[in-house]
């Protein structure tokens, strides 16, 4: 089997359809066991520190698909693994920055995460 050039597989992309689209992307999360997400852009350090709060509290507001890798970011994080159900509090009265890096390891392992 010849192998695929960048070019190949961005040809495919541009002609497939929705449908083949959406299948290729299912296929790849079950193949690597990741979760596609759309990307969110983070306020800029200045701004945000200019206007947001000194403590925040990150919360699990769903576990998500991927709940093992929930879990072990969850006992890494807290030293606890088990969350008994979403919403759940992971960190409280912590500075911004801890929570960026707490919810990027939550999102990561597939959990959807609040900070406020």
């Amino acid at each position: 089997m010849a192998k695929l050039t960048q070019e190949d597989i961005l040809a495919y992309l541009e002609e497939a359809t929705i449908l083949e689209l959406n299948d290729l992307v299912k296929a790849i999360e079950d193949k690597f066991g990741v979760v596609a997400a759309a990307a969110v852009a983070a306020p800029a350090a200045a701004e945000a520190a200019d206007e947001g709060p000194s403590e925040v509290t990150v919360t699990l507001t769903d576990i998500g698909q991927t709940k093992v890798k929930v879990i072990k970011a969850v006992r890494e994080i807290t030293g606890l693994g088990l969350v008994d159900a979403a919403p759940s509090a992971i960190k409280e009265n912590i500075d911004p920055e801890e929570a960026e890096e707490i919810k990027n390891k939550l999102v990561e392992a597939g959990a959807t995460v609040e900070v406020k």
